[in-house]
């Protein structure tokens, strides 16, 4: 994933000072663009000069240690959401870092099923962030879960103890940094997109929690696992991207006329109930075949593809049936390498072909 590439840390201050001269209000910003900022950047622009909303710099000046779990958490996210996606015609393209300080650009205000993506994997990536520095001892207002640092069970041989992971911190901070208040979100004039929202960052929070395991170390004499000392430890991030995605295959169309809460577009499937780890989106998704500016979407034309998969990484599906180019590419490294006595490596330079396919 690349990152912003300014050479100079003061050149890169002065051109985030520009931007937010420009469009002083942030309206396109979001703090997903700490996961792409240059490393230093964030803090020497300090709260204050950040693309947050108001609620969000009030609370990084109440917080200021915690601007680096924010920025980890957003680039969590954002590197699992190119991970998962990195074969599929929409690929989570990002934006230039000096797009107004967006990321996805209109991808975010879309609604859409990758609108949904987006939201739940950041607020999970906030969380894991956040709880990690928690459990490393980065912090003084968080640390190890106390709940778990007693107890189990004698008769099956184990007992808790360790530092087991206090994602509670974490989901209270995800939370207050990203859901705002809600107020008349709901009823006759009540907006769709924003409850959506909130209800995805709460999804990604969820799966957090969801994938929550076990681990346990063995005590006793020749290692006969007498004992066992056992925590509770995060799942990598890329299972929780893994997860997310499935959700993100089967999530679900919602009304944009809200009542007295969310339901289903489809009427006849309205008293199946939504539940917490659902993703939704209101609106379907282009095709992202064919350039729209407009909308930022750049298409799949020039695309690499596999010939042979039948998956969504095949030529078939990624170039919308236009059919692809081939062409040969010379690949030349070095190979047989032998260390020769006294003292350097020899190695053969060894060429191979290889047939690369694009979209047409």
């Amino acid at each position: 994933m690349g990152r912003a590439g300014c050479g100079l840390p003061r050149l890169c201050v002065r051109w985030a000072a520009l931007l937010l001269a420009l469009w002083p209000c942030c309206a396109h910003g979001n703090w997903m663009w700490l996961g792409i900022a240059s490393f230093g950047v964030p803090e020497k622009l300090g709260c204050a000069g950040l693309p947050l909303s108001g609620r969000q710099k009030e609370l990084c000046k109440r917080k200021p240690h915690l601007l680096p779990s924010i920025r980890e958490g957003a680039r969590l996210g954002i590197q699992e959401c190119r991970s998962q996606f990195r074969h599929e015609r929409w690929d989570c393209l990002l934006l230039p870092p000096d797009s107004d300080f967006s990321v996805f650009g209109a991808e975010l205000s879309s609604g859409t099923k990758e609108t949904a993506f987006i939201y739940a994997v950041t607020a999970a990536g906030l969380v894991h962030a956040v709880t990690r520095s928690c459990s490393a001892g980065n912090m003084t207002e968080c640390s190890c879960d106390t709940n778990l640092q007693n107890g189990g069970s004698a008769t099956e041989g184990w007992h808790w103890g360790g530092c087991s992971d206090d994602i509670h911190y974490g989901m209270w901070f995800s939370r207050k940094f990203l859901d705002g208040p809600i107020k008349n979100i709901t009823g006759k004039d009540g907006n769709g997109l924003i409850s959506m929202n909130l209800h995805n960052n709460e999804a990604g929070r969820q799966a957090v929690a969801k994938l929550l395991s076990v681990d346990c170390r063995c005590h006793g004499v020749s290692g006969s696992c007498a004992v066992k000392t056992c925590w509770k430890t995060m799942s990598s991030f890329e299972k929780i991207g893994q997860y997310l995605k499935d959700r993100y295959e089967n999530s679900i169309q919602i009304s944009d006329r809200l009542k007295k809460k969310l339901r289903r577009k489809e009427k006849t499937q309205r008293k199946i109930p939504i539940r917490k780890e659902d993703l939704l989106y209101i609106n379907k998704s282009p095709n992202y075949c064919v350039e729209d500016r407009r909308l930022g979407i750049p298409g799949t034309q020039g695309r690499e593809c596999n010939r042979t998969s039948e998956g969504p990484d095949g030529c078939n599906l990624l170039c919308c049936g236009r059919g692809y180019n081939t062409h040969v590419v010379r690949h030349v490294e070095r190979c047989e390498c032998k260390f020769v006595w006294c003292c350097y490596v020899r190695c053969r330079r060894c060429e191979s072909m290889t047939d690369v396919h694009t979209c047409k």
